[in-house]
């Protein structure tokens, strides 16, 4: 499995709406697409007051099967558009080390995702270690072997207070899973 995420950040004045609208709108093309395990469409708003957050940002973050899903898509008409709509963003792609999703997966409103470095020389033997979920909906662990850091990405249904005050916190709109 591969992660993968880019990210806009949007001016300060930026009306969130068209990025909610766009969501919306659009959400859906990806649902059921060849490979994908899922697809979040993430985004924050500047002092919402829901996230803390401090800049204005759309950043879709994905969970790939393999690579050539993941190259399916990027080469696609719909990440011309989305390039098109708000410039070639950089794309990070990450091995996944463990993943877990609940069922109830589609019920997720909110976002976490923490980015910690490794620590010089520490053991990695640990770090596919199998991640569970508890009152998360969903949970990732992913790293980047060029930078030595690890990605975790949670969904929640709600925002727990301990979670958010230490990571990078997200509103999703909409979910693109697999069609059963």
């Amino acid at each position: 499995m591969l992660a993968m995420q880019y990210s806009f950040t949007l001016p300060a004045d930026y009306d969130m709406t068209i990025i909610e609208r766009r969501i919306a709108d659009n959400g859906h093309l990806l649902d059921g697409y060849p490979g994908l395990i899922f697809k979040t469409y993430l985004y924050a708003i500047q002092n919402d007051g829901l996230t803390a957050n401090d800049e204005n940002l759309y950043a879709p973050f994905y969970l790939w099967q393999d690579a050539a899903s993941l190259n399916s898509f990027l080469l696609s008409p719909g990440f011309a558009a989305v390039s098109r709509a708000f410039g070639r963003p950089e794309v990070k792609i990450y091995p996944v080390l463990s993943a877990a999703l609940s069922p109830d997966i589609r019920q997720a409103k909110f976002a976490c995702r923490k980015i910690e470095p490794i620590r010089p020389y520490s053991s990695l033997s640990s770090l596919g270690e199998p991640v569970k979920i508890g009152e998360e909906l969903a949970r990732l662990v992913a790293w980047d072997p060029q930078n030595w850091q690890l990605i975790g990405l949670s969904l929640w249904k709600t925002l727990p207070q301990e979670v958010a005050s230490t990571s990078q916190n997200y509103q999703i709109g909409h979910i693109s899973l697999p069609k059963n």
